[in-house]
């Protein structure tokens, strides 16, 4: 997987939970696609396949308050109830009414969440392992939350190499070592440590609780993609989110883990490139 160590994001947009970092590929006019990343990731996840949807859309990649090159700030609210409404607020600053989205991780539950709650519009929408159905979390996710203070506390060394362990382990085949220094970088130092430990404890099941039983009333195409080898969450629970989903289709992706993205990539844009094609007939 290419490192492409030159991913930018040039532009910026003052939302409520602080800037916001976004970028977009390919013609303008051209169909909207936009990609939402997970935790504790960023747009860097999609570069990929964002770029080879570029040839036929339009698209638009963001990197979360808290996360990646935006703001990162103490007191900053970065829970999924404020990521919804910073999205609420991005399509509305790039007129998007109603758009194609793609969606990963704890982005699937800010794209559901802005869906479901706040009225936002979708032509069709993509899930990559989203954070979607209750019981969610791993164990060490937990540990972390309900001690974010004494964690965010250690020593920078220790840090480092905690951080580079849980991100590693959302990846089925392992990480380009570039890669993983690249996904690591943004939590490092000040203020990068204090903002990865403030993620984790504002994650609330509570947030995609208030949703799970409207999955039903969902009425446009969905697409439920998830890796095989998924180890933060099982396949299983893929197969459980299709069926709640009325008319959705469920796509496993094979040798990958978590992180799809970046273990198929070129599996998953095959994928996705067909659901997106489907939409636009």
């Amino acid at each position: 997987m290419a490192t492409d160590t030159d991913w930018k994001l040039t532009r910026t947009f003052t939302s409520t939970s602080g800037d916001v970092r976004w970028d977009r590929l390919g013609p303008p006019g051209r169909p909207p696609v936009v990609l939402l990343h997970g935790t504790p990731f960023s747009s860097y996840v999609w570069r990929a396949v964002a770029r080879s949807l570029a040839r036929d859309h339009e698209v638009f990649v963001w990197d979360m308050p808290g996360y990646g090159t935006s703001e990162m700030a103490a007191g900053q609210d970065v829970s999924l109830a404020a990521q919804g409404r910073v999205f609420v607020e991005l399509l509305g600053h790039w007129g998007l009414a109603e758009p194609l989205v793609v969606a990963h991780d704890f982005g699937g539950a800010v794209a559901l969440r802005a869906h479901l709650l706040h009225g936002a519009r979708y032509r069709a929408l993509a899930v990559v392992d989203p954070v979607a159905l209750a019981p969610w979390g791993s164990p060490a996710f937990r540990l972390l939350g309900e001690h974010s203070g004494v964690f965010e506390r250690l020593p920078p060394a220790l840090h480092r190499a905690l951080v580079r362990e849980y991100v590693a382990s959302a990846s089925g085949p392992g990480l380009h070592p570039a890669v993983l220094d690249r996904l690591v970088e943004p939590w490092l130092g000040d203020p990068g440590q204090g903002a990865f430990y403030r993620q984790i404890a504002q994650a609330d099941q509570r947030h995609t609780d208030e949703i799970q039983g409207r999955y039903g009333t969902i009425g446009i195409p969905v697409l439920v993609c998830w890796g095989e080898d998924d180890t933060w969450i099982p396949v299983a629970k893929g197969h459980e989110l299709a069926g709640l989903v009325p008319g959705a289709r469920f796509e496993p992706i094979g040798g990958a883990g978590h992180l799809v993205q970046e273990d198929a990539p070129a599996e998953l844009t095959a994928v996705l490139g067909e659901f997106l094609r489907q939409q636009q007939a």
